[in-house]
């Protein structure tokens, strides 16, 4: 079996990483689409309810038990 020599390696590396990182991207643009086509359909929406006091953590050992 004949060995590849550094450089082919290297080229076959680098050409590898270059395909996944514009999978990568394509696949981030799209997410970012569909984000933001669902951001502009809620803008009707009213905003949550914010005069609500913020519910304080539970820490107690048995949160089910009173």
């Amino acid at each position: 079996m004949i060995s590849r020599g550094k450089a082919e390696k290297q080229a076959a590396r680098t050409a590898r990483l270059s395909a996944a990182l514009r999978e990568n991207l394509k696949r981030r643009k799209a997410q970012a689409r569909v984000r933001g086509t669902e951001s502009r359909g809620t803008e009707g929406t009213p905003p949550p309810d914010t005069t609500a006091e913020p519910q304080a953590p539970d820490f107690r050992r048995n949160p089910g038990r009173d």
